[in-house]
């Protein structure tokens, strides 16, 4: 549900010429636009806002809106008021904070799915539309794995390594995030819309354009924005030397976040930006580990984050002494409420995969575990 300080946000994003540069000054300044409206025009000068910014807000000082700017803003409550939607602002709570520190911000996120999954670890993952078949598998890989750590997957909904990101995150059970250069009503290109709607169910859509927007070529540098700014580093599978993806991977950097590059034949044209990449500095990876390395904070959350559910399992370990076998015993609490798969047991749990495989063949025959589509989680939960 759209909270009570939106109206007000959609008021002054919606104006031209505001910006989401001064638009977060504003906030940081003087806090909720509410407030701003209540004081009026006084406290805008106290602060040190020039008169041509103090003018461009006169509308939304003076609540007379243009027609237009009213209309869309109805649209946009409209919007927020379905099912699985929202519009995050500057004030929101779930705005991520990551995304927030960048220099430019968007003051409206329009968010379908889960609006939490944006303030998780993630890593994005972008490339050519293009892709060879090695591009397309090393993408559903490495989105796969580190899905499998824990991390969200971001990338841009478009066809070839974005797409093979999304569904590679999907096909192990993970969270992707798609942000789109559209308004979330025109889902592009059409040929992701059913994976879009997959991405609704188990991470988000996510815009910064209102309904209505197409895809226009100007979207697309600013969308590459945001998806890096929402994550710690980005990784580029393949892109030739005037890709789109070189652009999201100078914004990480400009934004201090890490840049990975996967290396190819010096033969592919595919590849040429990528080992520009590497020669500007980027880090040049093979697997996954080369990525995890570089965030140690991020590995030590993601052990305390599983750690929990250990803690807080179900006494059934107690009750299941005397017909479990040794392996089954040591498995069982690294299994809880969220679904984990066999390859992230390996990782947490240290034990072998045939063991493994066994223990879970074991736990499910006595029901104390059960599989769903996303992996094995206890029975009844």
């Amino acid at each position: 549900m759209p909270g009570r300080d939106l109206p007000h946000w959609l008021s002054l994003a919606l104006l031209p010429q505001c910006g989401s540069v001064r638009l977060k000054t504003l906030h940081q300044l003087l806090g909720s636009p509410a407030n701003i409206f209540a004081q009026g025009e006084a406290c805008l000068v106290q602060a040190g806002f020039s008169q041509s910014f103090i003018g461009n807000l006169q509308p939304f000082l003076t609540n007379n809106l243009p027609d237009d700017i009213k209309s869309l803003q109805q649209e946009c409550l409209a919007w927020a008021n379905q099912p699985d939607r929202c519009i995050l602002t500057f004030g929101s709570d779930e705005y991520p904070s990551l995304l927030y520190e960048t220099p430019d911000p968007p003051p409206l996120l329009f968010v379908w799915g889960d609006p939490q999954a944006l303030s998780l670890p993630q890593i994005a993952i972008v490339g050519s539309r293009n892709p060879t078949p090695d591009g397309r598998k090393n993408a559903r890989r490495f989105a796969g794995e580190l899905s499998a750590m824990g991390y969200q997957i971001t990338s841009g909904l478009a066809l070839g390594i974005d797409a093979e990101s999304h569904q590679g995150t999907l096909d192990r059970g993970g969270t992707t995030i798609a942000v789109l250069g559209t308004g979330l009503d025109r889902i592009y290109p059409r040929q992701n819309k059913k994976l879009a709607a997959h991405i609704t169910e188990a991470g988000a859509l996510v815009s910064e354009f209102v309904q209505g927007i197409g895809p226009d070529s100007w979207n697309f540098p600013r969308r590459n924005r945001i998806i890096s700014g929402l994550a710690h580093g980005v990784l580029v599978v393949e892109a030739a030397r005037q890709s789109g993806s070189l652009i999201t991977a100078r914004t990480a950097a400009e934004q201090g976040r890490e840049v990975f590059v996967l290396p190819g034949s010096i033969h592919n044209p595919m590849v040429k930006g990528c080992h520009q990449l590497i020669r500007q500095g980027a880090k040049l990876v093979d697997c996954v580990d080369d990525i995890l390395e570089e965030f140690p904070a991020l590995v030590a959350w993601e052990k305390s984050r599983i750690a929990k559910p250990a803690e807080t399992t179900r006494d059934s370990n107690d009750a299941a002494e005397c017909y479990l076998s040794k392996a089954a015993k040591k498995l069982l609490p690294f299994i809880a409420y969220d679904p984990v798969n066999a390859d992230v047991l390996l990782l947490r749990s240290g034990q072998d995969l045939a063991d493994i495989q066994a223990a879970l063949v074991e736990l499910e025959l006595h029901k104390e575990i059960t599989m769903n589509p996303g992996g094995y989680v206890l029975s009844g939960s």
